[in-house]
């Protein structure tokens, strides 16, 4: 067989990155050199993939054959895994914000817990050692607590929009990225991993930039002047920070900018306008202008508070950041006395 050939396959068990594992007989996709492909029922060639799950039975279209595997992705679902679920976001599948949004939460765990477990065993040599219970993220939906979504003059097109007969700007998107895709953007109007209020600001910005036909900043020309809108909202406090990445300063329109959207989102506590003149795609200014509120946030983890900057490293699942630092304290049995280094840590919600 040879690259973009299909065939039916059987999801035995799963990688990582939503992608699901298949073996054949190696014959079946690549014979033996100068010899007569044999009957064999040996399954001694791994077939990864994307998008498949143990239990499910597919057609795959072959991408990429290499000596010892081959990656495929799916062309049809013969018969569904019982673990797969309807995913909630009509961009799944396209978007590269979420990978497995369409199984089971429960089955993820699982999965992800096998995948430590082998890393132990097969990489590091470890055998008979003491295996915790994977804990579970309280909410599987609106966990996160930032949000970075780029600007982009080409904007990607869905199998609907293709297809349909609507005016479809192609050349203004605010989203966020196709996977393994730089200068295309996903133009989303919803998203289920930071809140209703987030989705909220990534519409007005939207509206209000293309209203005034602001330039976007491209990663070819280098010119332009729209980057990305990054929102962090705090999970245990009331704060909210919108912060503007653009290529250059344009006081005026920031503040007309900041007016309204305060209007429409009062709940906003501080915006700020990273300048980032770099050509390198990161959401980081060289420098900063803040135009509402003092230019940070608050969150609280535990007992303790933590001023956030518009570039801080912060742990993006409050909730969860609290479940893994009470669990590293309950294994660190610490009395007191002890000289504890924190480094590369961000906002140091370790210390």
């Amino acid at each position: 067989m040879k690259k973009d050939d299909t065939l039916d396959l059987e999801i035995i068990k799963y990688a990582t990155e939503g992608k699901g594992i298949a073996r054949i007989d190696r014959n079946i996709i690549k014979p033996v050199q100068d010899a007569q492909p044999q009957e064999s029922n040996e399954k001694n060639y791994v077939v990864f993939v994307q998008g498949a799950y143990p239990g499910d039975k597919v057609t795959a279209q072959l991408r990429k054959i290499k000596k010892s595997y081959a990656e495929a992705v799916i062309v049809k679902i013969i018969s569904p895994s019982k673990d797969r679920v309807e995913p909630r976001c009509k961009f799944f599948g396209t978007c590269g914000g979420c990978k497995q949004q369409d199984l089971n939460y429960q089955t993820q765990l699982k999965f992800k817990q096998e995948l430590v477990r082998e890393t132990f065993e097969h990489i590091a040599g470890l055998k008979d050692f003491d295996f915790e219970e994977i804990i579970p993220s309280e909410n599987n939906f609106f966990y996160r607590n930032k949000m970075e979504f780029s600007f982009a003059d080409k904007r990607w097109l869905t199998k609907e929009e293709i297809g349909s007969e609507d005016v479809i700007d192609k050349d203004f998107a605010l989203g966020l990225h196709i996977p393994r895709i730089f200068d295309k953007v996903l133009d989303i109007n919803e998203c289920f991993l930071q809140s209703e209020m987030s989705n909220e600001i990534l519409n007005f910005t939207r509206k209000f930039f293309k209203g005034k036909n602001a330039s976007i900043y491209s990663t070819k020309t280098h010119v332009g002047y729209l980057r990305n809108l990054v929102i962090r909202q705090s999970q245990n406090t009331d704060d909210l920070m919108v912060n503007l990445v653009t290529s250059k300063e344009d006081d005026a329109l920031v503040k007309e900018y900041t007016s309204e959207l305060l209007k429409v989102v009062p709940q906003i506590t501080t915006v700020i306008n990273n300048i980032n003149k770099k050509k390198a795609s990161v959401a980081v200014g060289d420098y900063e202008k803040v135009y509402h509120g003092e230019g940070f946030i608050y969150d609280k983890i535990v007992d303790y508070n933590f001023r956030i900057s518009a570039n801080s490293f912060f742990q993006t699942n409050t909730l969860q950041a609290e479940n893994l630092y009470k669990t590293a304290m309950e294994f660190a049995e610490l009395k007191g006395d002890e000289i504890i280094y924190n480094l590369y840590s961000g906002a140091e919600t370790m210390a």
